[in-house]
């Protein structure tokens, strides 16, 4: 008897997560999808009947998202969807530089030719989807790239952050227009990057990875074209 009700309760807490899970990920198709935009204030009890779940699931998943930055939850007033105004874009640019640079450095001695040559490859892939106009694959060939050195630095916390903050600057919500100039003049830097690394000098990869490639000052031309309209309109 103890057995099958502790079986239940297992199964009950192993549902709830899973739908948890679910919940988050249909809030994020719809801040992607612009159906919720920053400003957007969330309504459980709508949203739960709209799902046809407890409100349960759905508050942790709101938590979850208000830990990661991208809801705002306020006893008095409500949940809202959070906007992201340049100086957070700023602050998440200066710790992805500074971690994504230790991260290849720690990373070097594990890449050898075949890593850099990885690198390349997806870098000329992006190329290659810029001039077809597929955004979506230069940004999934974009994330590749990066993965190549983050991955195997083994630093799971740093993995972590770093994948947050980027679904942060690029994912809640992801903007309708994107900036080809910008675009083009990433896979530049990605090939100074591979160049670096080719002549063996991941200390020069590393510098002109925060210090240009992650640079707010150094992209700000691009990131104000590409943020401020949603600022503007208080999106």
């Amino acid at each position: 008897m103890e057995y099958t009700v502790a079986m239940r309760e297992a199964k009950a807490v192993i549902n709830v997560k899973s739908l948890k899970e679910q919940v988050y990920e249909y809030l994020r198709q719809q801040f992607q999808k612009h159906r919720l935009q920053p400003g957007t204030m969330i309504n459980m009890e709508s949203t739960a009947k709209k799902l046809g779940i407890s409100k349960t699931p759905l508050r942790d998943a709101l938590l979850q998202l208000e830990i990661e930055g991208f809801v705002t939850i306020s006893p008095r007033r409500g949940i809202f969807v959070s906007s992201l105004p340049l100086h957070e874009v700023k602050e998440f640019y200066q710790v992805i530089g500074a971690l994504e640079n230790s991260a290849l450095l720690e990373s070097y001695p594990k890449l050898g030719a075949v890593g850099i040559k990885k690198m390349d490859t997806l870098n000329r892939q992006m190329q290659k989807a810029i001039e077809r106009n597929d955004f979506d694959l230069f940004y999934e060939k974009n994330l590749l790239f990066h993965n190549c050195f983050i991955d195997p630095c083994g630093n799971k916390n740093l993995s972590r952050i770093i994948g947050n903050l980027k679904k942060r600057l690029y994912d809640f919500p992801r903007q309708r227009q994107w900036i080809k100039e910008w675009e083009e003049s990433s896979i530049r830097e990605h090939q100074e990057i591979v160049d670096f690394l080719a002549a063996a000098d991941p200390a020069a990869a590393a510098l002109f990875l925060r210090d240009v490639h992650w640079s707010y000052e150094v992209q700000e031309k691009y990131i104000r074209k590409y943020y401020e309209p949603s600022e503007r309109k208080g999106v």
